[in-house]
This record gives C-alpha cells, sequence and structure tokens, in this order.
C-alpha cells in the first residue's frame, strides 16, 4: 500500500457542480472515450438526437442507461465504442430557420434555395450544439472525435450510394400515390408522423339525384368538400336495399357530372346508409378501391388545400373549409341535405406543424419494402436480433408483416437532395452527381438535365446510420470491428421510424445485422402518469434537475410561448404550489441514478420528485461514508502498509455480503434491469454498508481492548469494500465516484489517473461466507429487537439500560458472548444479566429472537405516570379518528358514492388505526404494572 499521509482530503460536503465539468474535462482531454483494450468489442450508437434539440427527460434517461452500459463495458476490458452524432432533423430545422427569416419578413423563396442552405449551415454552426454541451453534463462518454451529422459528406455519399443501388435494382421508383400531405409545410409526410385527435365532428346525409331523374340515394360523409372530386358510390354487393341500382348513375350534385354506382366488399353496410361517396384523390380507402375497380382520379385540391380548377368556377381558390361551409349552404338551397348528424371522427395532425393533414395526389419517391422486409422478419425470429422486453417484438411483427411502400421523397430544401435527374421529357437518371449521371446513361451536353428538387425523408439517412458512422461504404477497421452493434437503446415510438428500418438496410447493404439487441425504454412521464407536454405545464428539463432553478425562472419556463392566457395562469398556480421554492440543485450522478432506478420494463415510467430527493440523499450517504473512513484512517495510530491484519466476523460479512451484491449487479447488467442494478446497489450501501458495517466497525476501532492486527483488519476491509463500491457505482454515478476514489485510491496501490480505466468488480467466492451471514443476521435480530424496545417505550436514546437474557440452550450464551461487545455499543445496554431457565424475572419488556429471550425491566426507565399520560392522549385521538371513519364507512350513501379507491384507503386507515391501539392499551397494561 501507499503511504496513508498523502492524500486528499475530502471537504464536508460534495459540491457536484464543481467536480463534474473538472472531472468530464479531463477524461475528455485524456482520451478517455476513445477505444482503447484488447478486449472483445463493444458498441452502442447514439440515437442521434435532432440538431434543433434540447435535452428532454427522454434523452436524459436513454443517455443515463446507454453511458451506464458504455462504462460497465469498458471497465470490463471491452473495446468499447460509444459513437456520437446528430441528425440534420429536416423539417424541424427547416420549420426553426424559416421562422428566423419571417421574423425579418423574409422567406426561404426570397434567398432561393443555395443561399437558404447556406442559413441553415450558418444556424446549425451557431445553435446546433445545445444538444451536444447538454449530453456533456450529464457525463455521457461519447467518442465526440468520431462525432457524425447526417449531412457529413461521408454520410451523404453513402446515401447517394444506397439510393442509387437501390434504384438500380428496381426498389425505388417515382409514382403518382395518394401520400400524408402537410398543407402548411407544404411536404409529404409519413404515416408515423401523422397524429390521430379524437374530435366530435358531423356526418352529413346528402342525396344524389339518379340520372333517370326518378329519386335519389343518400349519401352518408363527413368530409362534404371532397364531393368535387367523387368518381363512383359504392354499396356493398349483398346490401338487398342497393342490389338493383348497381351499375346505374348519379348526378354528382354541384358538378354536372354524372358517377356510377359501384359495389364493393369494402363498404360497411350499417355505417350511415349504407352508400359511400369515392373520392380516390382524396382518401386513402378511396383510392385503394379506385384501383380494384380503375376509376379516375381527380385532384380538387392545391398544395395549401385551396380548391384548384378541377373544382367548379364558384369554389376556386377558397380554403378546403370555407368550401365545406359554401357548399354545405348551396346543397342545402338545392334541397339536397336529407339530414345532420353528430359523429365522434378521428382528425389526422402533423406532429411537426399541426395542421390537418390531407390526403394528396403527388408524384413522390417509394421503396418497395417487402423484399427488404423478409429478411429482417427472419432476423428477429430466428433470435439473431433480439429484443429487450422480448413482447416489443410482436409489435415489430405486426408492423413488418403489414408493411406498405415507403414514401421516401419530402418537398423541402434541407436534407439530402435526391440524385435524380430529369430531362426536357421527363426521363429521369439517377446517379451521384450529374457528370457520373451523363456517363452511366450516355447522355451528351447538349440533352439538358435538371435535378430532382425534393430531398430525402430524414429517416432514410438515418437507417444507414449504424453502418455509415463506421465508415461504410468503405472497408474500414471500423465497421470491421464494431460491426453489427451490440444494443440499439430507444423508445418504443420509433420502433417503425427507425429500428425496422436500420434492420432493413443493415441486412441489405453490409448482409449482417445492424444490432444484436434491441432495448426498449418506456416513456417519462410525471408523478400523476401523465405525458410531459408543454400544454400540461408538467415538463422537467433535466439541466434543471441537474443545477437547480428557482421558482420565478421556472415558472417564465413553463408559460412562456403560451397563446391562451387562461392556460398560462393555470399552469403557473400549479407551479408555484408544486415547487414554492423552485427546483433544487440535485446533481448528475442523483438524477442518473433516478433514471436507472426507473428503468423498469413497463411502458410507463412515472418520474417522482421524492425520488430524485431520496437518491440525493443516497450520494450524500455515500460521501458522509467515504469521510467516516477517510477521517478513521487518518486519525489511526495504526501504519496500513505494513503488519498483520485479522479480520473478524463483521468483516467477514461485509465481504460476503459485498460478494453477493456483486453477483447480483453483474447478472442484472447483462439482463438489462438497470432497476435491480440500483436497488442492489442501494440496499448494499446504505442497509448494509452504512447502516452496519460502519457502526459494527466502531466497537473495534475505538476500544483499547482490541489487538492492532483486528484493528488494522477493519479498516483495510472499510477502504477495500468502498473502493469496490465506488467501482460498482461508477457506471451509474460517474462523478462523485471519481471524485472519492481519487482521494483514497492510494491506500490500495491504485496507480490508475481514474476510476474509469479500473476493472468492474468480480464476486469472488472464497469470500461468500452463509455460516457467517446467518451468525450476523442473528446479531442484528437481538440489537433491532431492544432498539425496538427502547422506541416503543419512549426510553432516551442517551440512556443506557440494563439487559436481562435467558435462554433454553447453554451454547446460545456462548454465541451471544462471541458478539457482546456489539450490542452492548450499538443497543446501549450497560449490564448484561442471564438469568436461569426457571427463575421470575421483573416486569419488563420482552422480545425474543430465535430461543433467545431479551428482557429489559422498566423500573427507573421511564417515568410512568408521564408515559401514561402521553398514551391515553394518543388512544382518546385515536379513538376519536376511528369513531369518525367507522361513521364514514357504517354509512351508505358515502358506500355507494365516494370513488372506489377512497373507500379502500378510509377502510386501510381504518385497519391501520384498529391495530394501534390495540398496541397502546397493550403498552399501557404493561407500564400499570410496573
Amino acid at each position: 500500500m501507499a503511504d496513508t499521509k498523502t492524500s486528499v482530503e475530502l471537504d464536508k460536503t460534495f459540491q457536484p457542480d464543481q467536480a463534474e465539468s473538472r472531472w468530464y474535462q479531463l477524461w475528455e482531454q485524456s482520451g478517455y472515450f476513445k477505444p482503447s483494450g484488447n478486449g472483445q468489442s463493444y458498441c452502442i450508437i447514439l440515437p442521434p438526437p435532432n440538431v434543433t434539440g434540447t435535452l428532454h427527460m427522454g434523452h436524459g434517461f436513454q443517455v443515463s442507461l446507454m453511458d451506464a452500459l458504455i462504462r460497465y463495458h469498458r471497465m470490463q476490458g471491452r473495446c468499447t465504442l460509444w459513437q456520437a452524432g446528430t441528425d440534420h432533423a429536416g423539417i424541424a430545422t427547416q420549420m426553426v430557420v424559416e421562422r428566423q427569416l419571417a421574423k425579418e419578413n423574409h422567406s426561404r423563396h426570397d434567398l432561393g434555395r443555395e443561399k437558404f442552405i447556406e442559413q441553415v449551415w450558418k444556424w446549425k454552426e451557431h445553435s446546433g450544439n445545445t444538444i451536444k454541451n447538454q449530453l456533456k453534463r450529464m457525463g455521457s462518454s461519447l467518442d465526440w472525435e468520431r462525432e457524425c451529422f447526417t449531412m457529413d459528406p461521408s454520410v451523404a455519399d453513402a446515401v447517394v450510394t444506397v439510393f442509387e443501388k437501390l434504384y438500380d435494382e428496381g426498389l425505388i421508383y417515382r409514382g403518382q400515390r395518394l401520400v400524408n400531405w402537410d398543407p402548411v409545410l407544404h411536404t409529404a409526410i409519413s404515416d408515423l408522423e401523422v397524429v390521430s385527435k379524437e374530435q366530435e365532428g358531423k356526418l352529413w346525409h346528402i342525396r344524389y339525384p339518379f340520372s333517370d331523374g326518378n329519386g335519389h340515394i343518400v349519401v352518408a360523409t363527413t368530409r362534404p368538400e371532397t364531393l368535387l372530386g367523387d368518381v363512383a358510390v359504392a354499396v356493398h354487393p349483398d346490401d338487398a336495399r342497393y342490389q338493383k341500382l348497381i351499375g346505374k348513375t348519379v348526378e354528382l350534385p354541384l358538378t354536372g357530372r354524372s358517377i356510377p354506382i359501384i359495389a364493393d366488399d369494402a363498404v360497411v353496410q350499417d355505417f350511415g346508409s349504407g352508400c359511400v361517396k369515392i373520392t380516390p384523390a382524396h382518401d386513402f380507402n378511396d383510392y385503394a378501391m379506385g384501383q380494384r375497380h380503375n376509376l379516375e382520379l381527380i385532384n380538387i385540391f392545391t398544395h395549401d388545400a385551396k380548391l384548384n380548377d378541377n373544382a367548379p368556377a364558384q369554389y376556386r381558390g377558397l380554403d378546403r373549409f370555407e368550401a365545406r361551409e359554401k357548399i354545405m349552404t348551396d346543397l342545402e338551397k338545392a334541397g339536397l341535405i336529407e339530414k345532420i348528424e353528430k359523429h365522434i371522427l378521428q382528425i389526422p395532425f402533423g406532429d411537426r406543424s399541426h395542421a390537418i393533414i390531407e390526403p394528396y395526389l403527388t408524384y413522390q419517391w417509394f421503396i418497395k419494402t417487402d423484399s427488404l422486409a423478409k429478411p429482417a422478419i427472419d432476423a428477429v425470429k430466428n433470435g439473431d436480433i433480439k429484443f429487450v422486453p422480448e413482447n416489443w417484438q410482436n409489435t415489430y411483427f405486426s408492423w413488418m408483416e403489414n408493411i406498405q411502400d415507403w414514401c421516401i421523397s419530402r418537398q423541402l430544401w434541407w436534407g439530402h437532395r435526391i440524385p435524380a435527374w430529369y430531362d426536357e421529357q421527363g426521363n429521369s437518371y439517377v446517379g451521384t452527381d450529374e457528370a457520373a449521371v451523363r456517363k452511366k446513361y450516355h447522355l451528351n451536353d447538349a440533352v439538358a438535365l435538371r435535378q430532382d428538387e425534393d430531398v430525402l425523408d430524414t429517416w432514410f439517412s438515418s437507417a444507414l446510420w449504424p453502418f455509415v458512422t463506421l465508415g461504410w461504404p468503405n472497408e474500414t477497421p471500423e465497421l470491421n470491428t464494431f460491426y453489427p452493434t451490440d444494443v440499439l437503446v430507444t423508445g418504443f415510438d420509433i420502433i417503425f421510424f427507425w429500428v425496422a428500418r436500420m434492420i432493413m438496410f443493415g441486412m441489405k447493404f453490409t448482409g449482417k445485422i445492424p444490432f444484436k439487441k434491441v432495448y426498449i425504454t418506456g416513456l417519462i412521464r410525471d408523478s400523476e402518469g401523465h405525458k410531459m407536454s408543454k400544454s400540461k405545464g408538467n415538463i422537467l428539463d433535466p439541466i434543471d434537475l441537474i443545477d437547480g432553478i428557482d421558482l420565478e425562472s421556472l415558472v417564465n419556463k413553463r408559460t412562456n410561448g403560451l397563446m391562451q392566457p387562461q392556460l398560462a395562469q393555470e399552469i403557473e398556480k400549479t407551479t408555484r404550489k408544486e415547487f414554492p421554492e423552485g427546483i433544487p440543485a440535485f446533481g448528475t450522478d442523483a438524477l442518473r441514478f433516478t433514471f436507472c432506478a426507473l428503468a423498469s420494463t413497463g411502458r410507463d415510467i412515472r418520474f417522482d420528485m421524492k425520488r430524485i430527493e431520496g437518491y440525493r440523499n443516497f450520494t450524500n450517504k455515500i460521501w458522509n461514508a467515504a469521510r467516516y473512513i477517510y477521517l478513521q484512517i487518518e486519525q489511526s495510530e495504526i501504519d496500513l502498509l505494513s503488519g498483520d491484519h485479522t479480520q473478524n466476523d463483521a468483516s467477514q460479512w461485509i465481504l460476503s455480503r459485498l460478494s453477493q451484491t456483486i453477483q447480483k449487479v453483474n447478472h442484472a447488467f447483462s439482463d438489462y434491469r438497470f432497476d435491480w442494478i440500483a436497488q442492489s446497489l442501494y440496499e448494499f450501501i446504505w442497509n448494509e454498508f452504512c447502516d452496519w458495517y460502519l457502526e459494527l466497525t466502531k466497537p473495534t476501532l475505538f476500544s483499547k481492548d482490541v489487538d492492532e492486527a483486528e484493528k488494522r483488519g477493519s479498516l483495510v476491509t472499510l477502504i477495500t469494500v468502498l473502493e469496490q463500491i465506488l467501482r460498482l457505482c461508477h457506471p451509474l454515478m460517474p462523478f462523485i465516484t471519481e471524485e472519492i476514489w481519487q482521494s483514497i485510491k492510494h491506500y490500495l496501490n491504485k496507480t490508475n489517473p481514474s476510476i474509469m480505466l479500473e476493472s468492474y468488480p468480480q464476486a469472488e467466492k472464497h469470500h461468500l461466507n452463509p455460516k457467517i451471514e446467518s451468525e450476523i443476521t442473528w446479531l442484528q435480530n437481538i440489537i433491532i429487537a431492544i432498539r425496538n424496545i427502547r422506541g416503543e417505550m419512549q426510553i432516551s436514546p442517551a440512556k443506557s439500560v440494563p439487559l436481562l437474557l435467558r435462554h433454553s440452550d447453554h451454547s446460545i450464551q456462548a454465541r451471544f458472548e462471541r458478539y457482546q461487545q456489539y450490542v452492548q455499543f450499538l443497543a446501549k445496554v450497560d449490564s448484561i444479566t442471564w438469568l436461569n431457565k426457571d427463575s421470575t424475572a421483573p416486569q419488563a419488556a420482552t422480545a425474543i429472537v430465535e430461543e433467545l429471550e431479551i428482557l429489559i425491566p422498566m423500573a427507573g426507565l421511564i417515568d410512568k405516570q408521564a408515559e401514561l399520560s402521553r398514551l391515553q392522549k394518543e388512544v382518546l385521538k385515536i379513538e376519536k379518528e376511528l369513531t369518525s371513519l367507522n361513521g364514514r364507512l357504517n354509512n351508505s350513501n358515502f358506500i355507494d358514492k365516494a370513488p372506489p379507491e377512497v373507500v379502500h384507503k378510509e377502510k386501510l386507515r381504518a385497519t391501520e388505526l384498529s391495530e394501534t391501539l390495540v398496541t397502546l392499551q397493550n403498552k399501557m397494561e404493561l407500564i400499570s404494572e410496573l
């Protein structure tokens, strides 16, 4: 061991704000985040956060888990890479920059495409690193030197390579299809970017006159404005009401067109009138029916959802909802409204613009996904890729087995521009650039070419992320070493967006799976189980939890930007009530440990402030334990560097418990049960090491009758166990563990410059000692029994008590005397008397631990009359509350009208009070007999 007198003293309290920046800077500058070591490779790809983004609770949660895995495997000697990167976030980023231009009364069209892209890059350089800095605040040990951006030249080249290959194989095509159209952003979006919200609407029943003038048919619709694009009326072929009408025609109101009545099995007979209007250009179900019946496609909308020239003149230029009102007025005047009913609708909204999405007929680029999906499905079915928890594979299969072609084009300027060129006849050519296209398709300079204006869906480039970040399409050492990666940590909400597409692309272009495991996290919600959102005013910022935030700043943060004054007032009111003094600084370690402790296998995870308060106390507990040990070593006259040391039973016990804890933690890491890791560490450190072992060392260290070898043994065990605790906790709490470790490492001859470079503890089986564990458990139960009696009888902690013991087996006495010093010290016992089996004991409070009877005489320990008076007041108070409670529970009105959970809670309280009342009455009876 090193000289024990050359340490850096630990401050009275841990100062996370000072330690965190200091240690992170040292780790990063020292290159500790780079892959190193000769062990087996281990790699996690960071799901690239949007460059526009800021760290939210979901990020903080997932990053805490990923960093725990990375630090754990790094300490296991694995050659470990956590690949960093950010996503260009096409729509989100373009919206941010366009908003900035709008403040200056400019639009992107004023600048032109090239200048606008320059503006986006400038914004990215100046404002796009916010989330990177926040990730560092979380202690993320990402290899920043390998950081990628989805618009980097190397990624752009890979994107073009993939596009061209898929196009040449006939898997990418351009066609006119119905897509989800955002009329505000003027771009197609995927089904996964559409948020459906339930709203009350109307079901209009409209009369369509028969072309022969003999009557009409009634058609039910929720979207009368699309009537102008109808091309047929459909009925079910088995619907007896309408079978004779199939093949006839009706006059389409307000248009002067005739349309046929057709039969299709997709019609629901009991919805509305059983007759439905068919508008293939503006409804996905109608589009599919139109394809089956070879119906015409009539688009009546412009790109901003106004009526176009295909509509009658009186409606052209109107917004779709203005057109609805005018159409309904005109139908009413024509006597063509049968009736109007209230109807609950699912309205599709864009997740970015919040505009109502329009099914819209446009030319887009698509990927045929059937052939890509099959090997991706098989990879999960045969176990090459495992979902954790396993049930999420069902969600994956559900989508993959019903997969549709993927619309990959977006009508934006920011993103990977589609590598396709057109000649004046509209023929398309795909290649890496215009020169390559001319060479590939033998086009001379006389052929004028123009590049496609659209960009690729952001998820297209993200689907390449696991292998393109490692150098693909080049055969790089990193690709050969770290691919396939080990685990993807992500949320269930992007299993379709991202996970499935990475598996499809990974297997297509590398022939290998992109990752071996997919760990799906739950969604962080507030303590009541509500989703965190700006409109609910319940958002928590991870950085605020780390640094703290005053009340006024928190209120401003939660209400800023809210357009509804009443909502802002409500949020301000609830915020002031919930955080009257703002949010205190908890530090990164407490936040990370909280996230890990909450990481159960559930879909929803409730974040309760009481949990992070408890785990901040846990970090303080570790710090205080370290200070106690540090001070004991520094103040002792014992040289730890030489001389014999013996381990008493208490030391053997803690080493046995440590080995068991190490086993539990390692198993939990392999099972991705971060909650079990946190629970095992908490229980061992708080309950066993701090509450018991530190106390059990005091009789040894503070006694003059204990020899030096045993004292040295206790000190060595204290520092050894503490050091292993720090290594056990480091993946979850990197900063406090580094801070303490630096102050104690010399005691154990540790020469590494950082705890990061230490090995992760492995269980030492020779320390497992069930017999000693059983003995110390027996000792603990004796001490607890005495403490319970002291507490129940209100005996002052400062007052020592006499102890009477009785047994039926003489071996018990010898067993007890082995641990007598611990009982006297920890239970504050001043004398011990052994009673004969049949002797009469004075009036005493008793407890039994196995075959040992414990008695504490009450005479002289308490003021009899004062204690009886106190207990009588308690009894009266409880009887009063119990009478009131029973009155409510015996009241049928209360039972019938109160919520079941309230009734259940009241019944539990009544049971609890009844049990307490019996306990108090028994105690009064005992004291009365003294």
